[in-house]
């Protein structure tokens, strides 16, 4: 691994590629200390520790503690990834849209101006949500026009930077710029948990009881890395076989290529959307300093994360059954929106194509959706696998942390994808990648 380091920075272009990214995260990182003026970070700070929920414990570590810092960049990426997810559904759902994204790179141009245009009115909708929510209760020193306008600007114009940062280093640094961005937010909170782990389970215990708890503690964290590896490259490869046919004086045809069923299809969108469908009452109603009564009080409860598994109340465990059957929802839903099995098996046919002991047209469609049925799952029970670990230890051992389930999701899977990029631009020069070593 270091002599492939060394070889990636002899290469000069690779190499600034690489100094490009660093200093944009550098950038990122001092963003998230710079405060919006006019606000009490004190009172927000003292806000953020008296909710009971788990909802802006999840954004928090989303936005690298910017929002609880509630700096310049407080919204973060999350405006763009809302965005994103936004135009990737409407594609389906609108013609012309879906017509964009045929049409090669122009469209997909087309496509990305959108969204961009869509990440700045949601991040101009947030952050006049929370410059005159958080402001009317205190979080403004002096609540007033001017102040509200300032904020909602810094806070507009601060996500709208980490964009523009994101896009800089998909197209000048070493790719995938958003994902870095959210990923290095992400990484950001490990030391401050990892050290929260160390105070609660292994400080002031005996030698044995200390060793015992931490060797538990590295090896649920490496089970997990490994899950989540596993979940990120299976791939269920469906083998197709074309037909030769005579094209003027040549015979072309008769290869044997395959189609690749990624496991987990979804990656880390079923988690995000059931997560935040939990979570959207909760936020709601601390907007509005509502706990609920009778009722509603125990649902919100069932709603927060931080409640589940707890022997002491398993009743609000039934909101981790909800969440679960939200996943397996959601991954089936996600996949279904993102890949036709009609339109595959009408391709394969029109290519003359087909699948080896399977008909063309219908049979073939049938047999990719029951596949594809199959895999969803196997894939949907991989994500509960990783994202309740993180809630049982908290309910039974009362061990919080950012960076379980999703986080870990999206730090892997960013890392392993960076490497292959890499990996990519090396191996076009004669040089060994991090995966061959």
């Amino acid at each position: 691994m270091f002599n492939t380091v060394q070889n990636a920075f002899k290469i000069k272009e690779l190499r600034n590629k690489i100094l490009m990214t660093l200093l944009m995260l550098v950038v990122i990182r001092f963003a998230s200390q710079l405060p919006v003026p006019g606000v009490d970070r004190d009172y927000f700070a003292n806000w953020f520790a008296k909710q009971t929920g788990d909802a802006f414990n999840f954004f928090d570590a989303f936005t690298g503690g910017s929002f609880l810092n509630m700096s310049i960049i407080a919204l973060n990426i999350t405006p763009y990834i809302t965005s994103s997810i936004i135009m990737q559904l409407l594609t389906i759902a609108i013609p012309k849209l879906e017509e964009m994204q045929r049409d090669g790179e122009d469209g997909r141009k087309k496509i990305a101006s959108i969204t961009r245009y869509v990440t700045v009115a949601l991040a101009l909708i947030e952050s006049t949500a929370m410059a005159i929510g958080f402001g009317r209760s205190g979080l403004l020193e002096n609540f007033n026009a001017l102040n509200v306008i300032l904020v909602i600007s810094a806070l507009t114009a601060g996500s709208a930077f980490l964009m523009w940062i994101g896009e800089r280093i998909t197209e000048n640094g070493i790719g995938n710029g958003i994902s870095i961005v959210l990923t290095i937010n992400i990484l950001s909170r490990v030391p401050q948990d990892i050290a929260s782990l160390y105070e609660q389970f292994v400080k002031n215990k005996s030698i044995a009881k200390g060793a015992v708890s931490a060797i538990i503690i590295i090896a649920i964290i490496v089970g997990m890395v490994v899950l989540v590896i596993i979940l990120n490259d299976g791939v269920r490869r469906i083998p197709v076989q074309y037909a030769k046919k005579v094209q003027g004086r040549k015979m072309v045809g008769g290869q044997t290529t395959n189609i690749p069923l990624k496991v987990n299809t979804g990656g880390v969108i079923p988690v995000i959307f059931a997560s935040s469908l939990m979570q959207f009452p909760v936020i709601i109603c601390s907007f509005f300093n509502y706990n609920g009564t009778g009722v509603w009080s125990e649902i919100l409860k069932g709603l927060s994360s931080n409640n589940w598994c707890n022997p002491q109340q398993p009743i609000y465990s039934i909101g981790l059954l909800a969440y679960i059957l939200l996943v397996v929802f959601f991954a089936y839903f996600y996949t279904s929106i993102t890949f036709n099995p009609l339109e595959i098996a009408d391709n394969i046919k029109k290519q003359g194509g087909f699948i080896p002991g399977i008909r063309p047209g219908k049979p073939t469609s049938d047999y990719l959706a029951r596949i594809l049925n199959y895999i969803v799952f196997i894939g949907a029970i991989g994500l509960i696998i990783v994202c309740i670990l993180p809630f049982i230890f908290n309910g039974l051992f009362g061990a919080n942390v950012s960076f379980g389930g999703t986080s870990l999701i999206i730090i892997v899977s960013v890392v392993l994808e960076t490497i292959k990029q890499v990996e990519s631009q090396m191996l076009v020069r004669n040089y060994k990648g991090f995966l061959n070593d």
